[in-house]
C-alpha cells in the first residue's frame, strides 16, 4: 500500500520533533534534510512554527519555542501517565505485583509507566518500549477491545514475526478469549518464568485508550489466584475509566426570585 502524502500538520510536527530531539540547535538545512523535505518548505513552515511559539530561532539556529515548554509543563500535570499513577500505585499495593500502563500505537503498544515492587527487580520494566501483540498480555488488551477491522496491522507484525493466527491456539482465538471475557492473560511467552494479566480501559465500544497489565511470577498468576487478581483489576480499570473520562459539571445555578428582578 502506498504511503500517504504528509499533510501540512504532519510537515509541521516533524519539524517540532526534529527540533526537541537534536542534540544540539540544528540549522535550517539540518532539519530540511533530517525530515525530508526541501529546504524551501521546511523554511516556510518553520516561520509559521516560530510565530506561533513552537520553535525559537537563534541567529541560524532554531531551539524548542516557549508553546512547547508550556505544553511539557501542563502535561506533566495532566498526561495520562500522571492521572493513571495513583491507580498504578494503589493496584501494586493491593496485589503486590508490578503493574504497567500501556497504550496503543499504530501497530504495538508502548509501556509509558511502571509500578515495580522491590521483589520483582528481576523483572524487565519494558519502560518506554514498544511491545507486539503476540507476545504481551497489554497489546493484545488492547487488540481484542478494537474494533475487528482496526486489528489488521498488530496481526501483520505477529504474523511476519511466525506467529500462528488461526486454530484452536492461534492468535485469533486468543483475541476472541479476551474480548469474551475482558481480559488477557499471557505465561512465559517474553520471559518464561514471567505471567501477566491486563484489560483495557476504553472511552467507547472500539476505542481502547490504554491497559493496565499486572506482571509477577507464573506461579502468582495460576487457575486459583487468577479470579482475584482479575477483580482487582477490574476495579482499577474501572477507577482509571471514572478519572479519565467523568467530568463534574458546574452547579446550576438557583432561578432568580420574581422579587429580584427589580428594585423592592
Amino acid at each position: 500500500m502506498p504511503e500517504a502524502p504528509r499533510t501540512a500538520v504532519d510537515k509541521a510536527l516533524d519539524l517540532v520533533e526534529a527540533v526537541a530531539r537534536a542534540s544540539q540547535p540544528p540549522r535550517l538545512t539540518d532539519l530540511a534534510e533530517e525530515v525530508g523535505l526541501h529546504r524551501a518548505t521546511a523554511y516556510r513552515v518553520l516561520v509559521d512554527l516560530v510565530r506561533r511559539g513552537w520553535v525559537l530561532r537563534t541567529g541560524d539556529r532554531y531551539l524548542p519555542g516557549t508553546a512547547v515548554l508550556r505544553l511539557s509543563s501542563a502535561a506533566s500535570r495532566n498526561s495520562l501517565g500522571a492521572l493513571a499513577r495513583p491507580v498504578l500505585t494503589d493496584l501494586s499495593d493491593r496485589t503486590g505485583m508490578m503493574v504497567n500502563l500501556q497504550v496503543p500505537e499504530t501497530d504495538r503498544s508502548r509501556v509509558i509507566d511502571v509500578v515495580r515492587p522491590e521483589r520483582l527487580a528481576m523483572v524487565s520494566r519494558l519502560m518506554g518500549e514498544s511491545l507486539p501483540v503476540h507476545r504481551f498480555a497489554g497489546p493484545l488488551a488492547l487488540v481484542a477491545a478494537l474494533a475487528p477491522a482496526e486489528r489488521a496491522p498488530y496481526l501483520r507484525v505477529a504474523e511476519e514475526a511466525g506467529c500462528r493466527l488461526t486454530g484452536p491456539e492461534g492468535l485469533l482465538a486468543d483475541i476472541e478469549r479476551t474480548e469474551r471475557s475482558g481480559f488477557a492473560v499471557e505465561y512465559g511467552r517474553n520471559e518464561q518464568p514471567v505471567a501477566s494479566l491486563s484489560r483495557a480501559v476504553v472511552s467507547r465500544p472500539g476505542s481502547p485508550v490504554c491497559a493496565l497489565t499486572l506482571v509477577g511470577l507464573r506461579p502468582e498468576l495460576d487457575e486459583t489466584r487468577l479470579p482475584p487478581l482479575q477483580q482487582s483489576l477490574r476495579e482499577a480499570a474501572d477507577e482509571l475509566a471514572r478519572v479519565l473520562f467523568t467530568r463534574e459539571e458546574p452547579a446550576a445555578e438557583p432561578p432568580l426570585s420574581a422579587s429580584s428582578d427589580g428594585p423592592a
